[in-house]
């Protein structure tokens, strides 16, 4: 059986339901119309933020290599201007290599610095934190380097994260820890062939059997 026998019972229903809550559901639905326009608004105004971001990172990014200064310059500022920015970091990395040219070690470890600080993504952190570990090594920073190697970074860098501490040790002139670091580096799947890794490893060998 019907809630409602006839058309007159609905409409006199409908229009009571109207006299107690029209008001609420127009004005219900005037602000879900107008939060959806501004959610869209938003996300507009954020993709064109974006947009003009990434540009802007192309047109510093072109003049790296051709005048130092300059880029160094307009690099500097857009980091100023862009730290929430993922192009942050990756301007950050490449004002360490601009640096690295000119062999300015302790400025390529600010920018390394920065580039680790400035980014959420954890492949860019790992690249930032074995570039500033080898960094500070060529520094003679040993505790230092295995300070930035010691945080959580992905499996994927495992290799050149123990090869880094490896070296490390080896300046420092801890050769069992360096091996092992070596050995552990080598062992990483698919480094198996690394003949650099391994001629570290006979290196250290070497001078092991020299030394007894």
């Amino acid at each position: 059986m019907d809630v409602y026998q006839t058309e007159e019972q609905q409409v006199e229903a409908i229009k009571g339901f109207w006299k107690e809550n029209g008001t609420a559901v127009i004005a219900g639905l005037v602000l879900g119309f107008a939060g959806f326009i501004g959610f869209n608004v938003y996300k507009d105004t954020q993709l064109e933020n974006e947009v003009l971001t990434s540009d802007a990172y192309q047109t510093v990014m072109e003049s790296a290599g051709v005048d130092g200064k300059a880029f160094s310059a307009s690099a500097s500022k857009f980091i100023a201007e862009n730290k929430d920015s993922s192009y942050a970091s990756l301007t950050a990395l490449a004002l360490a290599k601009e640096a690295a040219t000119h062999k300015d070690w302790p400025q390529v470890a600010i920018h390394l610095a920065s580039a680790i600080e400035s980014s959420n993504n954890q492949g860019i952190k790992a690249i930032a934190s074995v570039r500033l570990a080898r960094v500070q090594i060529q520094l003679e920073q040993y505790t230092e380097a295995l300070a930035t190697l010691s945080v959580t970074l992905p499996e994927s860098f495992k290799s050149a994260i123990e090869e880094t501490k490896g070296d490390a040790y080896f300046k420092q002139g801890k050769v069992e820890l360096a091996r092992n670091a070596y050995q552990a580096a080598l062992d990483v799947e698919g480094q198996t062939n690394n003949g650099a890794l391994q001629m570290k490893l006979n290196d250290l060998a070497q001078l092991s059997s020299i030394a007894k």
